[in-house]
């Protein structure tokens, strides 16, 4: 008897050895499948160079949508449809144009405008300019805006290490700054890009207007002019600036989310959704922004699907409309959930580029995150290494809000991401292979660990 009890007791203790044996055998299958037989780089090709940019409500994103159905199909989903949403119509209407004026000089700058911006109209504007590097000097500086244009110089903080912080302490001057410059008299604004790369691409992005003050053209700047405009004022106090961008918002217009799903064999009432958004700011290809977690969704079904998997749970890839400029797709996808009564299991996103992946973030229980750190031996032959709360993305962030599900989200390695937010140099060209298959080879050990074992 005691000899029975003990032998019990070792096969209890060897169980869980036994289990993660097996997940790494099941995972190492996963990216055999994917670093072997990958589509993810190829679907990225051809969404980028036979559809290219993909705002919301332009050519593309009809493309881009077609796309989309096809991939989905072709990589196995049991039943794929396009949910519809109505979605802003924003144009950049033509080539944005500036140039800086001091006496005996004049200085050519590479500006975009801001997504969701007026525009200047065909004459354009030219006014003084005044160089503000923070809303506090705004405040300070508030009697002498009216009739000028303020160049918001705010810099990138290259001191912090995760530049996604830097991007959020930025960002308030491409969203707030033309209302608040507005505000005080403001014609126009320039906005100093959001961004620590080292060439001259500006990068745009969406601004949001307060309806309390005038809507004034505004547009950001590349960093070279920023520094360039910026000495030039400090050398002239006289300089004015010129500029003409023919932006406009056209009337809202139908777009859809692109849905593919796998039924679940055993709870298939619950769901895991696994997205990226599937428009793009206009100068580029959208390759990084969100091109990879586009395709990397994708092939997380292909390649389970591959090796032979059956979930327990629904498994529903999601290619969100309208991430940058509205979030009308993430927003519609839960509403039409509620409206359903379906049950949000769990969601995981990738929108932060196609780049080496290093961790996770969670937004989940203390005691989930407990269980789900107790995977971290199976993803660290791939290159994860963090696994810690705080993240999810802002297309399935409505899923949490109505349902509280829990949510993931990948996280590359950020240092080159701003290189090329939101500019044209996020083309194809600047994705590396490798790094986006690792991505979604890990997203799709993620899931197979989710539904596998639960939260």
């Amino acid at each position: 008897m005691i000899r029975r009890m003990f032998t019990c007791c070792l096969l209890a203790a060897a169980l869980p050895v036994l289990a993660q044996q097996e997940d790494s055998l099941r995972i190492r299958a996963i990216a055999d499948e994917i670093l072997e037989n990958g589509k993810a780089y190829e679907s990225l090709r051809v969404l980028t160079k036979q559809v290219g940019a993909r705002l919301a409500g332009s050519p593309g994103m009809y493309k881009a949508e077609a796309w989309g159905k096809k991939t989905l199909e072709q990589s196995g989903a049991d039943k794929v449809w396009l949910q519809e949403c109505m979605v802003p119509h924003w144009v950049r209407g033509g080539k944005d144009q500036a140039y800086a004026s001091a006496p005996a000089k004049n200085m050519p700058l590479d500006i975009l405008a801001l997504g969701g911006s007026v525009g200047t109209g065909a004459k354009g504007v030219k006014a003084p300019v005044i160089l503000i590097n923070n809303f506090d000097e705004l405040e300070q500086r508030k009697e002498e805006i009216s009739g000028k244009i303020v160049f918001y110089n705010y810099k990138f903080n290259n001191k912090l290490v995760k530049t996604f912080l830097a991007y959020g302490d930025a960002g308030k001057y491409r969203g707030q700054g033309p209302s608040r410059a507005a505000k005080y008299g403001a014609v126009a604004v320039l906005v100093r890009s959001m961004s620590n790369a080292a060439d001259n691409n500006p990068h745009t992005g969406g601004t949001n207007y307060n309806d309390s003050f005038p809507k004034i053209p505004a547009a950001a700047l590349g960093l070279i002019d920023a520094d360039r405009l910026a000495s030039l004022i400090g050398a002239n106090k006289n300089t004015s600036v010129f500029i003409k961008t023919m932006a406009k918002m056209l009337p809202d217009t139908v777009g859809h989310n692109v849905i593919g799903e796998w039924k679940g064999t055993e709870f298939p009432e619950q769901i895991i959704t696994i997205g990226g958004h599937l428009d793009s700011w206009d100068p580029a290809e959208g390759a990084h922004d969100d091109g990879a977690g586009c395709v990397q969704s994708i092939e997380v079904l292909r390649a389970l699907k591959a090796i032979g998997y059956r979930p327990k749970r629904t498994i529903r890839i999601v290619l969100f409309a309208n991430e940058e400029n509205g979030l009308r797709g993430g927003t519609k996808y839960a509403e039409e959930a509620k409206a359903k009564g379906e049950q949000h299991y769990f969601a995981l996103e990738s929108d932060a580029g196609g780049f080496t992946p290093r961790g996770f973030g969670f937004t989940v229980s203390a005691d989930q995150l407990t269980k789900i750190r107790q995977w971290a031996p199976l993803f660290t032959p791939y290159g994860v290494h963090e696994l810690n709360m705080g993240g999810g993305g802002a297309d399935i962030g409505p899923l949490n809000r109505t349902f509280q599900t829990p949510l993931a989200g990948l996280q590359p390695d950020s240092q080159r991401y701003f290189d090329i937010h939101h500019a044209r140099s996020d083309v194809f060209e600047a994705v590396n292979k490798r790094e986006l298959e690792l991505g979604a080879v890990n997203m799709a050990a993620l899931i197979y660990l989710v539904d596998k074992y639960g939260l």
